[in-house]
């Protein structure tokens, strides 16, 4: 019998314009890919770059807050699996579902730590160290951890994420999954009609502007590491790209300094290929920067931050280098720039990270393969999560009842 799939989005799919976008879209073509019937919700309203779902076969539906009617479209579908896009939509939907799809997988998609990203964007605005301790005792990592427990399986993207998650808070290894961004290798084919060093040209960096460390990873470049590098080579040039970048962003573009604010490209693939270096000096954050492995699906080498390649390659080469130091980072950025020999090996561990860690076809499998397994032990699984049991019991006799409190409020 076909599965049913119910994707609650805390927005629609943007995959041309964000890494949570192409995440989504990875997991809604996984299920097309094994046959099953996908229904995607979400309360957020559509944009210019929202993909139409309808295209690929999967039914679209728009829901509201604090409403019965989502209760009601819940009892008719009866899926068999439900996936909440963050913890906020699980917060928001997770007792709904607990109450009216009893028997449906409840699988939370973490896109990333966002108590993680919140804590080091904190620290890093008040110029503070940063350390665990502080995101262990973020208020968020508690609203966030508990939905985890209240989720039969939580998708992680990160190794480092997985470690801590199980280290500093002994959250059992069965509630997670860890399930990279999934990418399609390489073929030797394909990279062999990729264009040489020769053919490439300029640096390039790459980042939606309504995410904040993008937005000061471009300040970075143009204040600290821009002036290094044109130092170096005074004709270089860097090409901005990213859709929704804010004003000040916009202002920094300056073709006299070789400093390019190019906006949104509709094909990243072919922008990227065309490029010799991506820059990507990220301070704060959290998940898998998409950003570096499309640079590497595309054979462009990278220079980032030590959390720019967290959990992203154990202990193999990066695709290029890894400096907190923006001197030394400035002075790799040039090497690779101009050492074809670097550059090329730099390209073959890029190769080498994909077929290690973020290969498509096995990580897919994957994926079905533990939803079979949790649909087989399902009552087990839960009994063996009484932290869960007892955090959506709690759940169930007070956010169910706030949200009663709002529809009659709303009523009225």
């Amino acid at each position: 019998m076909t599965k049913t799939i119910f994707v609650i989005g805390h927005v629609w799919p943007e995959p041309n314009t964000t890494a949570a976008g192409c995440r989504m879209m990875q997991l809604l073509e996984t299920f097309l890919e094994y046959g099953f019937m996908v229904t995607f919700a979400s309360t957020a309203g559509k944009t210019e770059y929202s993909k139409n779902l309808g295209e690929i076969g999967i039914k679209e539906k728009s829901i509201e807050l604090n409403h019965p009617s989502f209760d009601e479209f819940i009892k008719q579908l009866q899926p068999d699996v439900v996936i909440f896009d963050r913890f906020m939509v699980e917060e928001q939907f997770g007792w709904r579902v607990a109450e009216f799809a009893p028997n449906a997988i409840r699988i939370l998609n973490t896109e990333d730590l966002h108590s993680l990203r919140k804590t080091r964007e904190e620290a890093h605005k008040s110029q503070q160290e940063f350390d665990l301790s502080k995101w262990v005792k973020h208020d968020m990592t508690l609203r966030e951890v508990a939905s985890i427990y209240r989720c039969d399986v939580s998708l992680m993207v990160s190794t480092f994420e997985m470690d801590i998650l199980q280290e500093r808070l002994q959250v059992p290894k069965n509630l997670l999954c860890c399930l990279p961004l999934m990418m399609e290798v390489p073929s030797a084919q394909k990279i062999k009609g990729w264009p040489s060093f020769e053919e490439r040209q300029h640096f390039i960096a790459v980042g939606n502007g309504k995410h904040a460390p993008n937005v000061d990873s471009i300040k970075i470049l143009k204040e600290e590491i821009w002036p290094l590098i044109k130092k170096q080579l005074p004709v270089a040039e860097i090409h901005i790209y990213g859709a929704y970048l804010p004003q000040m962003v916009q202002e920094m573009h300056n073709p006299k300094l070789g400093f390019h604010v190019d906006g949104w490209v509709e094909s990243l693939d072919e922008t990227m290929q065309k490029s010799r270096v991506l820059l990507a000096p990220i301070q704060f954050g959290a998940g898998i920067k998409g950003k570096l492995l499309e640079a590497m699906k595309n054979g462009t080498p990278s220079v980032t931050t030590s959390i720019g390649a967290e959990g992203m390659h154990h202990n193999l080469p990066w695709n290029g280098s890894i400096e907190d130091d923006w001197e030394a980072f400035a002075n790799k950025a040039v090497q690779l720039f101009q050492d074809k020999s670097a550059w090329e090996k730099s390209q073959t561990h890029g190769i080498q990270l994909l077929e290690a860690f973020f290969d498509k076809e096995k990580l897919q499998k994957k994926f079905i393969d533990l939803i079979e397994r949790i649909e087989k032990q399902l009552v087990e699984h839960r009994e063996q999560n009484f932290m869960g049991r007892m955090l959506q019991h709690q759940t169930l006799n007070s956010t169910k009842y706030m949200a009663k409190w709002i529809e009659a409020k709303n009523k009225l």
